[in-house]
């Protein structure tokens, strides 16, 4: 499925240069949209840029999305070159930080998880609203079923994804008519194919892995991307506030210690 009304209309999409990011980049480039990647990895992003350029219309912006400054000189950047901004993806995060027993969990590192998973989404809304409000556009915030369940000692990415499922619906009742505001949690994604070159491997998963998912396979990058699309869409004109789970069934199954 298509959406031909994305076509010609401008999207941020943060943490664009690898894994989830890069699929959803490459799903909007399809839809016809002009894509902006912000990303922190300058290697990442200009080597995205080189494999997708023959794709349509894409960016690559440095960005550090716990940085207010950083994320108001870049919707600066899009508007004076793109000349709109008619949708933000969230997807910006940190995910392997923060981890540990939390009597020993620095508050350094909750607070760089924190500000870049929930304070950067909050950040990058707050300098897009005037744009999107034009258009009536659309955000989709990128969060994670950690938000609904856990691992031991994941309190601070728990937290953050948490955040970000709420700050979607708060989001959407401020924001709205104008402006639409979903979120996606997606479950185990599978991007050692989706780095940057140097980083890149072949996807490897046993069969429980497989088995574990009521869908019977691990998900990709293009299980959120389609989503995406849909949900940046007018096909979903009359959907906001939600937060979609995109994890193959995984946590509607009920497993038992053998």
């Amino acid at each position: 499925m298509s959406f031909s009304d994305l076509e010609g209309k401008a999207v941020l999409v943060t943490g664009g240069a690898q894994g989830i990011g890069k699929g959803i980049a490459l799903r909007l480039l399809r839809e016809g949209m002009t894509v902006v990647m912000g990303d922190l990895d300058l290697v990442a992003g200009e080597e995205t840029v080189r494999e997708l350029e023959d794709k349509g219309q894409i960016h690559f912006v440095p960005l550090d999305v716990s940085a207010e400054d950083s994320v108001r000189e870049t919707v600066a950047w899009i508007l004076n070159r793109c000349g709109r901004l008619d949708a933000l993806v969230n997807n910006a995060g940190i995910a392997r930080s923060g981890f540990g027993q939390v009597e020993d969990l620095p508050l350094e590192e909750w607070d760089r998880v924190l500000s870049t998973n929930l304070t950067g989404a909050f950040l990058c809304v707050k300098h897009a609203i005037p744009s999107l409000r034009k258009g009536g556009g659309a955000v989709v915030n990128i969060a994670s079923t950690r938000a609904l369940q856990s691992e031991p000692n994941t309190e601070a990415y728990s937290a953050s994804k948490g955040g970000l499922v709420a700050l979607t619906h708060a989001l959407a009742v401020s924001q709205g008519p104008l402006i639409r505001v979903n979120c996606i949690s997606p479950g185990w994604i599978e991007v050692s194919d989706w780095k940057r070159s140097d980083q890149r491997s072949e996807p490897s998963h046993d069969p429980i892995d497989r088995d574990q998912h009521p869908a019977g396979r691990v998900g990709t990058p293009h299980d959120v991307a389609g989503l995406t699309a849909y949900l940046l869409s007018e096909e979903s004109s009359f959907i906001t506030g939600q937060n979609f789970i995109v994890d193959g069934g995984m946590t509607r199954r009920m497993i038992y210690a053998e």
